[in-house]
């Protein structure tokens, strides 16, 4: 993995990384797919991460996330070893979202937030109509398009208002507004102190967004 973009007014080092990955190792089997990642992720930046399929984004993010434990070094978040749990405080989209197809989306976020015992349900409504979907709609998840599906990943993982935000490949099935909304909505995150964490194969995403990138080898 190598840093290909660092802009000048990125956060001091001194400060203490949200995230920091320490001499992190990822096997399957023989292969391996990750070696030897250091990585300190702050507070208010965005972090854009390129590469092939294949490259190991992916595993990555989920040795971030706690669903994958190292084999060798170790995973930090804010400051403790995150070792056989998952990341507190986060918004996490990787890889295909499981919803329950025969609710309304309205209905699948509020089942998600009455799990933390959470009943507001004017908020759900609110950040549906902040990702581009009508709250009111009667439409169930299994007929949604892709598109649709993608507005509603990125509305759970942002529902709570977390600290952190990793996303694997959030513009995946939008059309062009749908982009362009989406990214004003994670600048404006990231203005409010969010740490986003996201990988696109769209090099313009990257660009657009991205303080700081690591291209994945």
């Amino acid at each position: 993995m190598k840093l290909i973009k660092e802009k000048s007014n990125t956060i001091q080092q001194d400060e203490v990384p949200i995230i920091e990955l320490e001499q992190v190792t990822k096997r399957f089997g023989k292969t391996e797919v990750l070696h030897d990642i250091n990585i300190k992720f702050y507070a208010g930046e965005i972090y854009g991460f390129i590469g092939y399929n294949g490259s190991g984004k992916t595993v990555l993010f989920k040795c971030m996330c706690g669903l994958f434990l190292p084999d060798e070094g170790c995973v930090y978040a804010y400051g403790k070893p995150l070792k056989g749990e998952m990341l507190q405080d986060a918004g996490i989209i990787i890889e295909n979202p499981a919803f329950l197809s025969g609710k309304t989306g309205k209905q699948n976020l509020e089942f998600l937030y009455m799990l933390n015992h959470k009943r507001d349900t004017k908020h759900i409504e609110q950040v549906l109509k902040q990702v581009g979907l009508n709250p009111l709609s009667k439409k169930c998840v299994k007929n949604y398009s892709l598109g649709m599906r993608q507005r509603l990943a990125i509305a759970q993982a942002i529902m709570e208002n977390p600290k952190i935000l990793i996303l694997d490949e959030p513009m995946n099935g939008l059309d062009k507004k749908g982009v362009c909304e989406v990214r004003e909505m994670l600048l404006s995150l990231k203005e409010q102190g969010t740490t986003i964490i996201l990988a696109s194969h769209n090099r313009e995403d990257i660009d657009v967004l991205c303080d700081i990138v690591y291209e994945m080898e």
